[in-house]
């Protein structure tokens, strides 16, 4: 092994894994609200991507125009989505592996 190829540092990889585990179990018990129409629709969603409520406020009930609501509440639920990805993407942060090359340990095939 050269120089350049230097072995990681087992313990700080376990050490990172554990945060990455255990930031990812707080980010599924988190519940997020999606909002859209300046809150006039909500939809609120746990990290397991179950949801839990919708609140739709009644000045967004239009009867002539049902299209608009259908679009705030899909809205809503994009924005629910995307907040929980993106905590979840943070909870996991990523495990540096300080440029290792596995070979095939993860999957890859070596070159």
């Amino acid at each position: 092994m050269s120089d350049d190829q230097q072995m990681p540092d087992l313990s700080a990889l376990l050490a990172q894994a554990q945060e990455m585990m255990a930031g990812a179990s707080q980010a599924a018990e988190a519940v997020v609200t999606g909002q859209s129409g300046g809150g006039m629709v909500k939809v609120e969603v746990n990290g397991h991507f179950e949801f839990q409520s919708v609140s739709i406020d009644p000045k967004a009930v239009d009867p002539s125009d049902v299209e608009m609501l259908e679009d705030l509440v899909l809205a809503a639920l994009r924005d629910a989505s995307d907040q929980l990805s993106e905590g979840q993407s943070d909870a996991m942060g990523g495990l540096d592996l300080g440029g290792l090359d596995l070979g095939g340990l993860m999957g890859g095939a070596p070159e």
